[in-house]
């Protein structure tokens, strides 16, 4: 696995903070000690992962849960569309992809049948982003709202949701992995935009997240990237994020790591001035480091899908399947209270290309 380019025991840095009569000492040193933790765990094993066991109920993640957003004419362009334009293509990312032809079941000589005769699934997930792919260090498990998606799937083939290998890959590495064959299905946060339709197939929409920016608590940039002209901003490699801080008018600099968790790491040095990516990976941040927020408008669309390779368009059909079956029994709004948090939502509604 790549190891992440900063050092990760500075976690524990304290930050200057001008308005000192907010600075609580302890419990931000009790706040990063968890994060210290929890980078460190994160980078302990790069290959399979035991699977995660049902942990007891927590806090669900507080905070501004949206910005109003601009009008549509000031908004910045969805990047999975301006990509597709780019391209010369015309394409829809949340309807691209392949209709369930009915329950998910596992038919002879399908690519499910192989799945299962290997006796696992092999899942690309991340374990560094709290609430969807994240190796809890308490039990040294992988929880989230992308894993309970994956544990579906296992279900599904298996009749249990536990023949699952993870392997913990970067942002960088999730298209890779899928041409290599190295995996069977990626869920990590994934956006589906028209330049990754071009190499890798995706399930229908199972969240739907926007672009934002996450600052400390005693910045100026309350308004996000407008606000951050000249000044570092922390993204991953292989992220569309990227694309969308370095195309900002008020031309911020990008910085790249391998690793969400590394940019949190920056902020806290002082090294980057804010960390832009999907809210929902700046929420689990947040959570992380209380001396943060989320601001700023929404700056794009990104909808999350399933990643699968092209060579298997029956698997895409049987995820599908899952996926309408996690929507209608109640599974999905399960998953998104336990973990993300407990607004009243409804899943996305499928929408199909074939």
């Amino acid at each position: 696995m790549n190891g992440a380019a900063v050092n990760r025991e500075a976690t524990l840095v304290k930050r200057p903070r001008p308005r000192a009569a907010r600075v609580l000492p302890r419990a931000r040193a009790a706040a990063l000690a968890l994060a210290a933790v929890a980078v460190a765990a994160a980078t302990a094993g790069c290959a399979a992962a035991p699977a995660p066991r049902q942990a007891a109920s927590r806090p669900a993640v507080t905070g501004p849960r949206a910005a109003a957003r601009p009008a549509a004419g000031a908004r910045a362009v969805s990047q999975s569309r301006a990509s597709g334009r780019a391209a010369g293509a015309t394409c829809d990312p949340g309807a691209s992809s392949l209709a369930p032809l009915g329950p998910p079941l596992v038919s002879s000589g399908s690519y499910m049948a192989k799945i299962r005769a290997r006796g696992y699934l092999v899942a690309g997930v991340d374990q560094s982003t709290y609430h969807f792919g994240y190796l809890n260090p308490l039990d040294g498990q992988i929880e989230g709202f992308d894993i309970d998606m994956i544990r579906a799937v296992a279900q599904a083939i298996f009749g249990s949701p536990d023949k699952v290998q993870y392997k913990a890959i970067t942002d960088a590495e999730r298209i890779p992995d899928i041409l290599n064959g190295s995996v069977d299905i990626v869920a990590h946060t994934m956006t589906i935009t028209c330049a990754r339709l071009g190499q890798v197939d995706f399930s229908s929409v199972y969240f739907d997240a926007h672009q934002r920016v996450l600052i400390p608590d005693n910045s100026r940039a309350g308004r996000g990237l407008a606000d951050l002209g000249g000044q570092k901003v922390c993204a991953t490699a292989g992220s569309d994020s990227v694309t969308t801080v370095k195309d900002y008018p008020s031309r911020p600099e990008v910085v790249q790591v391998p690793y969400w968790t590394d940019c949190l790491v920056l902020l806290q040095q002082d090294q980057v001035a804010a960390v832009s990516t999907d809210d929902s990976i700046l929420y689990g941040l947040e959570a992380q480091d209380p001396f943060t927020q989320v601001v700023g408008p929404e700056l794009t669309d990104e909808p999350y899908g399933l990643a699968i390779s092209k060579q298997h368009p029956d698997f895409v059909r049987f995820v599908n399947a899952v996926l309408a079956t996690e929507r209608s029994d109640g599974a999905w709004e399960a998953s998104y209270h336990r973990w993300v948090g407990p607004q009243n939502v409804t899943p996305p509604a499928a929408r199909y290309a074939g």
